[in-house]
């Protein structure tokens, strides 16, 4: 008699957009999360790299900032000769 299919219901297309609305919100709050966690992350990468200069003025070893820092000794190395030239170049 009725032939009312199910995908034609109000109730089925409201359940279809709730769902498809909770993914989305659920996607971005994903997006969010990750953004945040790699901003961190970045946040503190750059503040060891703010460190270098700082610890080697103090006379600590390049082996030893490395370590301290978590860093290869080629990372403190560069940052120490990018600094040094920096300071050439600004005096």
């Amino acid at each position: 008699m009725f032939e009312i299919k199910l995908q034609e219901t109000r109730v089925y297309r409201e359940a279809k957009e709730e769902g498809r609305q909770e993914g989305l919100k659920q996607a971005l709050e994903e997006i969010r999360e990750k953004g945040l966690k790699e901003g961190i992350q970045q946040g503190r990468e750059l503040a060891k790299l703010e460190l270098i200069p700082r610890c080697l003025a103090y006379g600590i070893s390049i082996e030893e900032v490395a370590r301290l820092l978590n860093l290869t000794i080629e990372q403190v190395e560069q940052v120490r000769l990018a600094t040094k030239q920096e300071s050439s170049t600004s005096t």
